[in-house]
């Protein structure tokens, strides 16, 4: 017989007081705050009146590269794309710590902000072998029991332009990666046909799914989507491939994205921002109307690439709606949902673009939905945003894994 575990007097979306009963790490009934009787071996979890959401979902998130935790370091990367790879290669073993320890910690503040589903590439290439990919594994076992966390063996500095990195995908593939990445097949392989025909065939071959980077802006990236389409087609990879970044339809003409986005929806192809600034937001409203699956998430975090990044998925929702310019509180709101029921449905599969729903559902927090939430201080989903509250207690299907900022 399944124990039910019981959080009371929790606000769902910030709506009206309730209780809501957990059986099998699903959401079993929500009702009004005390109208629930707790199991008599059941556990009780005291919600404090905080705001009840959906557990945040970081979908792009770089732990091999992290320095989150440790001594400040100056940017020291050249200029450009190719700049910012090299002085990562160049300088990730010489970290304090090794990438499972940095990872690892990178987690658990993850975590205790609020987010039970990660997505992170890991670098695979000539200079690293497996070592950065076995390093996030190690993390990801670490937290097995706190998150749901997806590795992508990812060949940041070109498959081409670094021959031998195909081999190593194949075997991160063999090792326990979850799904093969690539990473800007004109722009930095410069042969977009050998570079897409290795990563679905990796994919095909190890029956997993692709998550690419694509920084490519304007026409060469609506190019290297267009290949991309015809790939997934060919496969029948309906499903299974992520695009990340995809900042090509913040610099295309409206006709020319809402040509692409017809085809995203089509072949049911996701997108993940890292809510960058500048001419490069994904266009939400219009991806809302076609139903197109979209997470978000961190990238890298006080690494080689940037000073940025905490490890809150909070303050990256905070960032999502301030470079969207966005000011009334549902479209705030559907930021959260981007950033929760969003992501979970591109990790998890399954949902399809929850994101999308009526503001006045309550997305992820019907009976039947993972009963991963975040509880989180504040009057409104808007302010909770604004204010990022450091009071907020994490549960991972039917127990508390972090309480105000602390793992437990």
């Amino acid at each position: 017989m399944t124990t039910a575990t019981l959080i009371k007097n929790v606000r769902p979306w910030a709506g009206e007081p309730s209780d809501i009963v957990i059986e099998g790490g699903r959401i079993a009934k929500v009702v009004p705050a005390g109208n629930a009787t707790p199991d008599a071996d059941g556990s009780v979890i005291d919600g404090r009146g905080h705001i009840a959401l959906p557990s945040f979902t970081d979908t792009h998130a770089h732990l091999d590269s992290t320095r989150l935790g440790l001594p400040f370091r100056p940017h020291t990367a050249g200029p450009g794309l190719e700049g910012l790879i090299e002085n990562d290669r160049a300088n990730w073993r010489s970290a304090e710590e090794s990438v499972s320890e940095r990872a690892t910690y990178t987690l658990d503040r993850t975590i205790a902000s609020g987010a039970t589903t990660v997505r992170s590439h890991a670098q695979v290439d000539t200079l690293s072998g497996l070592d950065r990919i076995e390093g996030v594994l190690a993390a990801r076992a670490a937290h097995q029991a706190r998150a749901t966390v997806q590795v992508v063996a990812f060949p940041q500095a070109g498959i081409i332009r670094d021959r031998g990195t195909a081999d190593l995908l194949a075997a991160a593939l063999s090792s326990g990666a979850d799904l093969v990445g690539g990473i800007d097949p004109c722009g930095l392989d410069r042969n977009p046909v050998e570079h897409l025909d290795t990563v679905f065939g990796l994919a095909e071959r190890h029956q997993v799914g692709v998550d690419l980077h694509l920084h490519e802006t304007g026409e060469l990236g609506a190019f290297t989507l267009d290949l991309i389409f015809d790939r997934v087609r060919a496969l029948a990879m309906h499903g299974m491939v992520t695009v990340s970044h995809a900042f090509a339809l913040a610099t295309l003409t409206p006709d020319r994205v809402e040509a692409i986005a017809s085809q995203l929806a089509e072949l049911d192809i996701a997108l993940t921002t890292i809510a960058p600034a500048g001419r490069r937001t994904l266009p939400l409203d219009l991806l809302a109307r076609h139903a197109v699956r979209v997470g978000l998430g961190q990238d890298g975090m006080r690494d080689y690439w940037s000073p940025f990044g905490d490890g809150d998925m909070l303050g990256r929702t905070w960032q999502l709606a301030f470079v969207s310019q966005l000011r009334r509180d549902d479209l705030i709101e559907r930021c959260v949902a981007v950033a929760t029921v969003g992501g979970r449905a591109i990790v998890e599969g399954g949902g399809g673009a929850a994101w999308t729903a009526n503001s006045e559902e309550p997305r992820g927090l019907a009976p039947g939905d993972c009963a991963d939430l975040v509880l989180i201080a504040g009057e409104t989903v808007t302010s909770a945003v604004m204010d990022r509250p450091p009071s907020r207690i994490v549960v991972r299907r039917d127990r508390v894994v972090a309480e105000d900022g602390v793992l437990v």
